[in-house]
C-alpha cells in the first residue's frame, strides 16, 4: 500500500487538532457529572498545560532549524512572531477576560476573544506546517500536542460563553471555528515551504516566536492567576519537558 500523499497528511491531522477544541466543552456539557461547571482552578491547570506544550513546541522548532554562527532567519522569524503576537492583541482591544466578574462579561468580550483565538491559531498553524515540512512523523506530533492545546484554550473560552448563555454545542462549535485558521495556516506553510526550503527557518522562528511571547504574556499569568503556584510551575515544567523528551521518538 503507498502512503498517503504529505499534503493529505497536513490536512488530517491538522484538521484533527482543529477539531480537538471541541473537548474543552465536556465539562459544561455534562452538568450531571461536572455539576459546579468549569473552575477557575481547571483554567489554571489547562492554561498551564498548554503554556508547557508551546514552550516545548517553540523549542523543538528552534532546535531543529538553528545551525551556523549566525542563524539570523529564524532570529529574526521569531522577532517577526513576537510583533505579530503583540500587535495582533493591541489591535484586538482584548481584556485580560478570566479576571473580568461576570456581570462586565458581555458581547463585546466574547467577540474579542474569539477574534484573539482565531489569530492565535494562525501562528500555531505555521508551527505545524513547518513541523511537517522538516518531517512528517515531527509534524504529527507537533499537530496531536496542539491538539491538547487546542483543547485545553477552548475550556476557557467556554467558560466565558457560559456567561453569555451560550450552549455547549455553540460553545464546541466557536471552539473549532476559531482553530480554523490553524488548518489553514498548516496547509499554507506546508506548500509555501515546499516549494521554497528556504523559508523554512524563518516560518519555524515566527511559530516559536509568538508561541513563547504568547505563553509569557497571558498564558503563564491567567494560569497563576488561576491555580496553585506549585501545581501551575510543575505542570508547565513537566508538560514543556515530556514534549521535548517525546520528541525523539517521532524523529
Amino acid at each position: 500500500m503507498n502512503p498517503p500523499e504529505p499534503i493529505l497528511t497536513v490536512v488530517f491531522f491538522s484538521a484533527l487538532a482543529a477539531a480537538a477544541a471541541a473537548l474543552g466543552t465536556v465539562p459544561a456539557a455534562f452538568p450531571a457529572a461536572f455539576p459546579d461547571g468549569i473552575r477557575p482552578s481547571w483554567l489554571g491547570c489547562t492554561f498551564a498545560l498548554a503554556s508547557g506544550l508551546m514552550l516545548g513546541a517553540g523549542y523543538i522548532l528552534m532546535a531543529e532549524v538553528i545551525g551556523g554562527a549566525l542563524p539570523l532567519p529564524p532570529i529574526l522569524g521569531a522577532a517577526f512572531g513576537v510583533a505579530y503576537t503583540f500587535w495582533t492583541h493591541r489591535l484586538s482591544g482584548t481584556e485580560e477576560i478570566e479576571t473580568l466578574p461576570e456581570a462586565r462579561i458581555g458581547l463585546a468580550q466574547e467577540y474579542r476573544l474569539i477574534l484573539l483565538s482565531s489569530l492565535h491559531s494562525a501562528s500555531e498553524g505555521v508551527a505545524i506546517g513547518a513541523a511537517m515540512a522538516l518531517s512528517l512523523r515531527l509534524g504529527v506530533f507537533m499537530a496531536l500536542s496542539l491538539a491538547v492545546h487546542n483543547a485545553a484554550e477552548a475550556m476557557a473560552l467556554t467558560w466565558v460563553l457560559e456567561k453569555r448563555k451560550v450552549s455547549s454545542a455553540q460553545a464546541a462549535g466557536l471552539g473549532v471555528f476559531t482553530n480554523v485558521p490553524q488548518m489553514l495556516l498548516a496547509i499554507v506553510s506546508f506548500a509555501v515551504i515546499a516549494a521554497a526550503p528556504a523559508l523554512l527557518p524563518w516560518a519555524a522562528g515566527f511559530a516559536a516566536g509568538a508561541m513563547v511571547y504568547l505563553v509569557l504574556t497571558e498564558l503563564l499569568p491567567a494560569s497563576y492567576r488561576g491555580g496553585d503556584h506549585t501545581r501551575i510551575a510543575l505542570l508547565v515544567s513537566f508538560s514543556a519537558g515530556g514534549m521535548v523528551l517525546l520528541e525523539g521518538f517521532w524523529r
